[in-house]
């Protein structure tokens, strides 16, 4: 069953709705932590998202245009705002549908159902899954995960595309200036260490799926990655 998130600084609310949700077999997560809803939402990898408009520090449209730059899975704007221009910013901002408060249960139920049958269901496109292998490592870009075996991790979106360019390239070195442009549309603002930080991230990545050591660094050039791991069986 779908894994749903809720981002509802209303505790009652969200209280409601998730009992409600676990009571037609969804799986739910509720949040807690609204300074760090991006990576609550990179840990569980969830198949949709209800989100609230009002929330501390930053409001809904802000949390929704961070999921917009890494997925692409259902958000349903749940919000007591209900001008016609709130509904547009949901809208413009990357959600898919917007319910107004108070609302009635079966009507959520039914727009998280719809919203399901179109992106994973009957109406959904079908699409060929991109995917590239390198000596039995899997990477698979639509769900940013890698595979290697029975181990599984799930990957940000710069880092599925940093392990997608050094797989494809390898074992030849790839340079700095080809992966930054990779990465960032504009690379005059990225820090020098910016790119480190990335890598050292896919390396632990690896490290989850039993690969060390395979990306190495080449002084003044670059990086390679080396499939000097054994392929599970």
């Amino acid at each position: 069953m779908a894994e749903i998130l809720i981002v509802e600084d209303d505790p009652k609310i969200a209280k409601l709705l998730h009992n409600h949700l676990e009571k037609y077999g969804y799986h739910v997560t509720l949040t807690e932590d609204f300074d760090h809803i991006l990576e609550l939402f990179t840990k569980i990898n969830p198949d949709m998202v209800l989100l609230d408009v009002n929330l501390p520090s930053y409001d809904g449209y802000y949390w929704c245009r961070q999921i917009r730059k890494i997925s692409t899975c259902p958000i349903l704007f749940i919000s007591a705002r209900s001008g016609e221009m709130d509904q547009v910013m949901a809208l413009e901002n990357g959600g898919d549908d917007f319910i107004t408060k108070p609302f009635h249960y079966e009507v959520v139920m039914a727009k998280i159902r719809s919203q399901l049958r179109r992106a994973y269901g009957e109406y959904a496109p079908k699409v060929e899954e991109r995917k590239v292998e390198l000596n039995g490592l899997a990477l698979y870009m639509e769900r940013m995960e890698a595979q290697m075996g029975e181990k599984i991790v799930t990957l940000t979106k710069k880092e599925a595309i940093l392990l997608e360019t050094l797989m494809k390239r390898s074992p030849r070195v790839v340079s700095r200036e080809v992966i930054l442009e990779k990465l960032w549309d504009d690379q005059s603002f990225v820090d020098e260490n910016t790119l480190n930080v990335n890598v050292t991230r896919v390396r632990k990545k690896l490290q989850g799926l039993g690969i060390d050591d395979a990306i190495e660094t080449v002084r003044g050039a670059g990086y390679r990655l080396v499939s000097n791991w054994v392929e599970a069986r």
